[in-house]
């Protein structure tokens, strides 16, 4: 048993440590998040694309509009890439009473909802 705990420690920490560009794009929307609770009311409508940052490897962008948070894969996505970064990124804010809920948007992007 304890070895099943040891492998499974060791396989989960290979996920986490080898996904640098997530890490880096969880840092980048818990920013935003933060904005909107201490110094924006709302990014705007319009004005948002101002504020967009692209992760550092030019994977992922993400683009503030209103009180919502979209996040954008920037290469051709394979099917089931934006489901696994949804699934991510509600794992990530999950218990985070700032982020009603993630989702994949009409426009096949995902949203982070940050609405009151």
């Amino acid at each position: 048993m304890k070895n099943k705990i040891l492998i499974l420690s060791i396989y989960l920490f290979l996920i986490i440590g080898c996904s640098p560009s997530k890490n880096e794009l969880f840092k980048e929307t818990d920013s935003f998040v933060e904005l909107l609770q201490t110094t924006y009311e709302s990014y705007g409508i319009l004005g948002g694309s101002e504020y967009a940052k692209t992760t550092s490897d030019g994977l992922y962008t993400i683009t503030p509009v209103g009180r919502l948070i979209n996040v954008k894969i920037q290469k051709v996505a394979k099917s089931g890439e934006y489901e696994e970064l949804k699934q991510d990124l509600k794992d990530h804010y999950e218990g985070n009473v700032k982020v009603n809920d993630v989702y994949i948007c009409n426009a096949g992007t995902i949203m982070i909802d940050c609405r009151n």
